[in-house]
């Protein structure tokens, strides 16, 4: 079991362990030194740092700067980047890892740290345990001659913005497409009005002003209703909106009607096979919507359950050989253009979908019809353990589901959150009624045991 890694590497409420300054020094210094090992002596590792708009991204910056150029590590820093930006340069750039400052979604006052191998691909769980056993060692500074040395990447953002437009189709533009950017105050205000004015749209933004504490507030891809109320007023254009640190999407039509990312992981999966590639099948997770894959049934697509996380979901389409999957929070994975997931890129490959068929969202989407899901989030309290409850409340829990689930009619799923103290309860139901009365039920019943 990893002790400070969990589902999308290290996240919390800066201040509190493990998002000090002190223990960046020390966990830069144990991930130098296990590269370094996993180099075999090669040439000296170098680790490119990028973040987000939050305030303490310069101080975990600078904290993980001192711990790679303790252990011997060279560093590159390229500022403010989507995560995907970060994965994308660290293949480019044939660099040994990459590091992102980033709590993705949440509120500025949380902070994380992830990583990227020199491939763009998340860190796989035996480097992270690797990690977190150097992390019980004493930090012990390399000799003088050996320190890293750190520079800075100063054309970054073009990079990245030229590799986002390079995986448009080339024989289209977006001149006659009309959006609405909601870059959430965070990694893309700069990037992503760039890639789509560049590629010919018309484009609107909103949440494109950091401060350093607004990121993700009443905004971005967490929080679309301000986006989809302004959609409202703009006829025959579509709403983008991207999280913190822009690797999720959720697309909004001039109704101000949300699409998430199952809806749009099915839009690309049935278009692409009716393009004639050899799409068998596609990767969701257990919250993706069962209306999707019923949907996806119809169409000969077979749909994986992955846990939650994008990493999971990569997992799966590595499995089975696989190139599209995706999460109901807008993480999109299009392996045929990037390593990891991408809110920009996921966009473009969306608008390049309806431009090459003529068509809306809601046409594109007509042979779907999605249950009511309800999601209720519950503050774990007294350490409580849904796993480790006793069995009078699984056993409450079997009789609601077998009411609810009846000839595939419904699902339950109770899980605990892989990034906050969290326990997640959600309900999908033929109608809104029945999975709002269960979904209570279901927390009022967890309640009383967490409480008891």
């Amino acid at each position: 079991m990893r002790k400070y890694f969990g589902t999308d590497g290290i996240r919390g409420r800066v201040g509190t362990c493990p998002i000090t300054p002190d223990f960046m020094i020390k966990l830069a210094y144990a991930a130098g030194k296990v590269l370094i090992k996993e180099q075999n002596n090669r040439k000296r590792p170098t680790i490119l740092i990028g973040k987000d708009t939050r305030i303490s991204g310069y101080l975990l910056e600078s904290a993980l700067e001192a711990g790679f150029i303790a252990a011997g590590v060279d560093t590159i820093l390229c500022g403010v980047l989507p995560t995907a930006g970060i994965a994308y340069l660290t293949r480019a750039l044939r660099l040994q890892a990459g590091v992102v400052i980033s709590a993705s979604h949440n509120p500025y006052y949380d902070n994380g740290i992830k990583f990227f191998d020199e491939n763009g691909n998340k860190l796989s769980d035996e480097i992270e345990l690797k990690i977190e056993k150097m992390l019980e060692q004493p930090m012990e500074c390399v000799e003088p001659q050996l320190l890293g040395k750190a520079k800075r990447l100063d054309d970054a953002i073009g990079r990245y913005i030229e590799f986002c437009k390079s995986t448009f189709p080339n024989d289209l533009n977006l001149n006659n497409t009309n959006l609405v950017l909601d870059c959430a105050n965070g990694a893309s205000y700069k990037i992503a009005p760039s890639v789509f004015h560049e590629l010919g749209a018309n484009t609107v933004t909103i949440g494109n002003i950091p401060n350093g504490i607004n990121i993700n507030h009443e905004c971005g891809a967490a929080h679309t209703q301000n986006l989809q109320n302004i959609m409202k007023n703009y006829p025959n254009y579509i709403g983008l909106s991207f999280d913190g640190d822009a690797d999720r999407l959720q697309v909004i039509d001039d109704e101000g009607k949300l699409y998430n990312g199952d809806e749009l992981l099915y839009i690309l999966a049935v278009y692409k096979k009716m393009q004639g590639m050899h799409i068998t099948g596609v990767a969701g997770t257990l919250m993706t919507n069962l209306g999707i894959e019923q949907a996806l049934k119809r169409q000969d697509i077979k749909l994986i359950r992955a846990k939650v996380g994008d990493r999971y979901v990569l997992e799966q389409l590595n499995l089975h050989g696989w190139q599209y999957g995706g999460e109901s929070s807008g993480h999109i994975l299009c392996l045929d253009k990037h390593t990891t997931g991408d809110g920009i890129i996921a966009a473009l490959q969306i608008l390049a979908v309806l431009q090459k068929q003529g068509i809306s969202l809601k046409q594109a989407l007509e042979d779907v019809i999605l249950y009511a899901q309800v999601m209720i989030n519950l503050d774990l309290v007294n350490n409580f353990s849904y796993q480790n409850a006793p069995d009078a409340l699984h056993g409450q829990i079997t009789q609601i589901e077998k009411m609810l689930c009846t000839n595939n009619t419904g699902r339950i799923l109770i899980r605990p959150s892989g990034t906050e103290a969290k326990l997640r309860i959600m309900v999908e139901a033929k109608t809104q009624d029945i999975a709002n009365q269960a979904a209570n039920k279901l927390a009022d019943i967890v309640k009383q045991f967490m409480y008891s």
